[in-house]
């Protein structure tokens, strides 16, 4: 769940803005695996810059290693040199699935790195299929069963992300679903050429 101070930070952005709320939906991993709510839309809202949490601004990017359904690692603390944005997703999580295209097509441009990392359970294969069931050419399937990612960032709530420049230095976070390829993304995403 979120936290109190959170809570009040998002609320009140959210009356700053004029908007609903909506646009920071999130599934938390309290209420049980696979009974998400499902999206509100299928394209998510913008996130106000207010929404975003910079207290973290400087923090070295840990070293963590993931996999795919075939064994394939990656391991994050190694992949500097370009910025970074690390998504953490499942797809039981409505929010998540519906900000999947937006990040799907950052990361065909190849300006960012996305690494997007499921947080399902289970089946490890299901994520991949899933990901090709979407049209998804240009997200890896990286698997995270044990919530090591989820631990590290602290991210109570998914979709949760966290941005890194070029030198493995973290920029800012944000939770809940977000339109990747809109305005305020934008502007978030070049200050890792700051």
């Amino acid at each position: 769940m979120f936290s109190p101070s959170l809570t009040r930070k998002i609320l009140l952005a959210s009356l700053a803005v004029g908007l609903s709320g909506a646009f920071l939906a999130g599934c938390d991993r309290q209420s049980g695996g696979d009974t998400q709510p499902p999206a509100a839309s299928e394209t998510p809202g913008e996130t106000p810059a207010s929404a975003v949490d910079r207290s973290h601004k400087g923090s070295r990017l840990p070293d963590l290693t993931f996999k795919d359904a075939g064994g394939q690692q990656i391991n994050t603390a190694k992949l500097t040199g370009k910025p970074l944005l690390i998504n953490l997703w499942a797809t039981w999580c409505g929010p998540c699935v519906a900000e999947l295209p937006t990040l799907d097509r950052l990361a065909g441009q190849g300006k960012v790195r996305v690494l997007a990392i499921s947080q399902d359970t289970g089946a490890s294969d299901k994520v991949a299929a899933f990901l090709q069931g979407k049209g998804l050419a240009d997200l890896d399937p990286w698997l995270d069963p044990e919530g090591a990612a989820a631990s590290q960032w602290q991210a109570n709530t998914l979709p949760a992300s966290i941005y890194y420049d070029a030198r493995g230095r973290e920029l800012w976070r944000v939770n809940g679903g977000m339109d990747w390829n809109g305005p305020v993304a934008a502007q978030l995403l070049a200050e890792a050429g700051k």
